[in-house]
């Protein structure tokens, strides 16, 4: 012991020491336990987003089954299994036709009844329409709810109802729609419309064809990223199951039911 030091301070200097070494030690420890309990407690909000994904010269737009209000909800019965409901406007011509040469083409052109495509997809949508030409938009819960009366109020129908026809492929139908096609209210024009009704800042008119609304819809991807993450990771074996039809084609694929949405002819 060194001279002039009383050996009750020395104790308290220990005693002092040993207490802030268990302070800056013990409270991070213990805001972490506090915080993750808390976290495990607390729900999760619901992640609101609108998807939209382009088919060629078409484009659609989707919402997550699960995040459905009543309104759209009978629909998802008709397709069990869907983590994904798609939504696309055309010609009921154009899409009924067998064949679709230039008199069923310049037919559409004149206004005339629309239907609305119906696709169910089951897996990641980037897996089934491939991961660049899908594209993620966060909504809040009274923008996605806005979006949802507008594609319930495109129905001609009142839900649950029969579909009108059979889709193109598995898990999809076509629904009688109440707006009607024309060559200046396109596929194009009416997504443009649905996210406008959502309150997003987009602007449907002068909307024709896919390569302007996707343009539109880059920019807003970029201004609105993601709330949250989510899994984008698109596997082998799904990226295999595609079809390899062009998705600008005239033909129909029936593509496996882990991703019904395949390219396949456009829609309008």
């Amino acid at each position: 012991m060194h001279a002039g030091t009383h050996p009750g301070s020395r104790y308290r200097r220990i005693g002092l020491a040993f207490a802030a070494s268990w302070m800056l030690c013990s409270a991070p420890r213990c805001a972490s336990v506090a915080a993750a309990s808390a976290e495990s407690r607390a729900v999760p909000p619901p992640i609101h987003e609108v998807l939209i994904a382009r088919r060629g010269w078409h484009v659609d737009v989707g919402l997550a089954v699960e995040a459905l209000g009543p309104g759209l909800r009978p629909l998802a019965r008709e397709f069990p299994g869907a983590r994904y409901l798609f939504f696309g406007f055309g010609d009921l011509r154009y899409l009924l036709s067998q064949h679709r040469h230039g008199p069923v083409l310049l037919a559409a052109l004149w206004p005339g009844r629309a239907l609305l495509l119906i696709t169910a997809i089951a897996g990641a949508p980037e897996a089934a329409f491939g991961a660049s030409q899908v594209r993620r938009l966060p909504l809040s819960a009274q923008q996605e709810e806005r979006l949802e009366e507008f594609l319930r109020a495109a129905f001609a129908v009142s839900l649950p109802a029969p579909p009108y026809a059979p889709g193109p492929y598995e898990d999809s139908a076509y629904y009688l729609a109440k707006a009607r096609y024309s060559a200046v209210h396109t596929c194009n024009t009416w997504v443009a419309e649905a996210l406008q009704a959502a309150d997003l800042p987009i602007r449907s008119r002068g909307v024709l064809f896919a390569s302007q609304l996707w343009r539109r819809v880059a920019r807003l991807a970029i201004a609105r990223p993601p709330a949250a993450p989510q899994e984008r990771a698109v596997s082998c074996r799904a990226a295999a199951a595609r079809s390899d039809t062009p998705p600008s084609s005239g033909r129909s694929a029936v593509p496996p039911r882990s991703s019904s949405a395949a390219p396949a002819g456009s829609s309008c």
